[in-house]
Order: structure tokens, then C-alpha cells, then sequence
């Protein structure tokens, strides 16, 4: 029987909490309920938090009885945001529970708890987006990719928002319980099973917290002209440098090469169009700088995941505005 673990620790938020349990209860529910089952727990759910002087952590609720350790470890989000400093007694638990085989999880600003054990590094993960600049400055050796939702690296699992547990409680379950009860679970609540990404929400948040002066003058002039004017020759001047120097700086400083950084801003302004303005999909292209729509079709649906006319379908504040 999995037993999984979710950690109460200082900050953590309570609904997110309450919410996993009462879909993982129902996982195990349904498991138990499928053809051919014997009826005995699949899945059992349990709270962790510090106790006594020492701060250790311990049960504090299980809905069955628990294995000697958990299976699966799970943060939540903290309600205040990031933790910088979380409890040694927590971080030496989690290294603990991940050297004896349990997978880590953690939702949303739980990866900066998560992220404190060290095990984070040359892996890719994921954290709320607002939180990318700030989480690539704690973790320099982590790579971060916050266009997904949920990222499962086998013994560790990270998921983007605060509402991303449904998406990693849905993931869990079909991992270890199964496709069948993982889709029931999801019809019951009335939640999407795992497929969306976090790029749907998204805006751009470059990562600014480098100490590259000469890079941030290039990118304020590609945030002034909205993505507009390119040429490396003429960025690499704005930063005083040489071609080959800027492009090398310009991706160790912001993670992504010059042409994904422009298209990148050029496709969150074409977001916010397509939101909030009534444009043809062809017009919202131009207005962003791209001459040929069908290119700025193509590389929408990359860095979004869904093609622009989805897009507004989905997020559109105008109910009448035209593809």
C-alpha cells in the first residue's frame, strides 16, 4: 500500500492540503471499487508536521493505518509565498524519506522548500512563473521550466501554481494506481486530466536578477521596442559588445538565446491582444512584428501550446471578438 505524505510545515497552505487528501481518499476509494479488487486499501493519506522541542516531524493524521515510511512526500504551496529558509528538521526529513526511496513532491513555492535539500541540481523543475527570476538566482543549478504544469522526473516531481495539486494528484494516481482510476477520479470532481501546461497562463517574466549590466541594456531596449528590432548586430551595440561575446553572455544571463527571448515577448503582447481586443488573429501578428501570420501561428503554438485562435477561445474577456 502507498502511503503519501503531505507536509504541514511553517506556512503551508491548509486548503491545498485538505483539497489532496480529499482526492487522494477518493483514488483510493475507486481503486478499491474496480473489478477484480479484494477491497483492501490501495492508498493511504497522511499529514506530517514538527513536534515537539526538536521541531521533528511526525504523524499527525493518517486516513489508514501507515507503513513505516511514506511512499510519496508532497509540499504544498506556502499562503505567503516562497520559504527561503526552510527548517533543518524538514530539510534532513526530506533527504531522509528521499534516500529510502520515496518520490519528493512539491506544488508551487514548495519547490524552494524542496529545492533546500540540494536535490535539485542539473534536474529540471518547475515553480509557479512569477517565481522563475528569483528561483533561478536560489538555484543556479537547477533548470527551471515554468511553460509546465507538472514535470515528473521519477524521484522527484514539481508542479507550477497553486492550483497545480490537481494536476500532480492526478498525475500521482495514474503513475502508481493506474489510467482507470486516475480518469474517474478526475470525472468525479469535474477536473481536467493531466495535458494543460502552465504556458497557457503565462506572461514573460525574463530573468532579470543577473549581474550582467551590459545584457540588461539589451534587454531594456528589446522590452521598449516590444520585440521589434532584433538584429544581433544592432542589440550586441546597445550592450557594447562583440557579436559573438553578446550572444554568449546574452543566453548564460537570461537563459534563453536572443531569438527565443524576442519571440517570447512578442508572443506574450500577442497574448494580451487576443484577450483583450476584438483583432483578427492575422492583425494581432502584425501588430507584434511578425509579417508572415502563419509563422507567428507556428511559433505561438509552440511557446503556448495552444494555436492563437484556442488561445482566445479560451481566455477572451469578449465573447463576439474574431479570429
Amino acid at each position: 500500500m502507498l502511503e503519501v505524505a503531505i507536509l504541514m510545515y511553517d506556512g503551508a497552505q491548509q486548503a491545498a492540503v485538505l483539497g489532496m487528501t480529499d482526492l487522494l481518499v477518493a483514488a483510493d476509494r475507486a481503486a478499491r471499487a474496480m473489478p477484480g479488487h479484494d477491497g483492501s486499501p490501495v492508498l493511504t493519506v497522511s499529514h506530517w508536521a514538527s513536534m515537539g522541542a526538536e521541531r521533528e516531524l511526525a504523524r499527525v493524521y493518517a486516513s489508514a493505518p501507515c507503513r513505516a515510511t511514506p511512499s510519496i512526500c508532497i509540499l504544498p504551496p506556502a499562503l505567503a509565498g516562497p520559504v527561503d529558509e526552510p527548517k533543518p528538521a524538514v530539510t534532513r526529513w526530506l533527504r531522509e524519506r528521499h534516500a529510502d526511496g520515496a518520490v519528493l513532491a512539491s506544488i508551487c513555492s514548495g519547490a524552494f522548500v524542496l529545492g533546500a535539500t540540494g536535490l535539485f541540481d542539473d534536474r529540471t523543475v518547475t515553480t509557479h512563473w512569477t517565481y522563475e527570476d528569483r528561483f533561478r538566482s536560489q538555484f543556479p543549478q537547477a533548470r527551471i521550466d515554468t511553460d509546465r504544469i507538472v514535470i515528473d522526473d521519477g524521484d522527484l516531481m514539481t508542479a507550477g501554481g497553486v492550483m497545480a495539486w490537481t494536476d500532480l494528484c492526478l498525475t500521482l494516481i495514474q503513475r502508481f494506481v493506474g489510467q482507470a482510476v486516475m480518469m474517474e477520479v478526475a470525472s468525479g470532481f469535474l477536473i481536467d486530466p493531466p495535458g494543460r501546461e502552465q504556458s497557457y497562463y503565462s506572461g514573460f517574466r525574463p530573468h532579470i536578477g543577473h549581474k550582467d549590466d551590459a545584457i540588461s541594456k539589451a534587454q531594456d531596449f528589446l522590452h521598449e521596442t516590444e520585440g521589434k528590432i532584433v538584429e544581433v548586430a544592432t542589440l550586441a551595440a546597445r550592450a557594447g559588445l562583440e557579436d559573438r561575446t553578446f550572444l554568449r553572455r546574452f543566453h548564460k544571463a537570461t537563459g534563453h538565446t536572443t531569438t527565443e527571448y524576442w519571440q517570447r515577448l512578442r508572443v506574450a503582447n500577442a497574448k494580451t491582444k487576443l484577450r483583450d481586443t476584438g483583432l483578427a488573429v492575422d492583425q494581432v501578428a502584425w501588430e507584434v512584428g511578425y509579417t508572415d501570420p502563419s509563422a507567428f501561428r507556428k511559433v505561438f503554438h509552440r511557446i503556448v501550446g495552444l494555436s492563437p485562435s484556442d488561445y482566445r477561445r479560451r481566455f477572451s474577456a469578449g465573447k463576439d471578438a474574431s479570429d
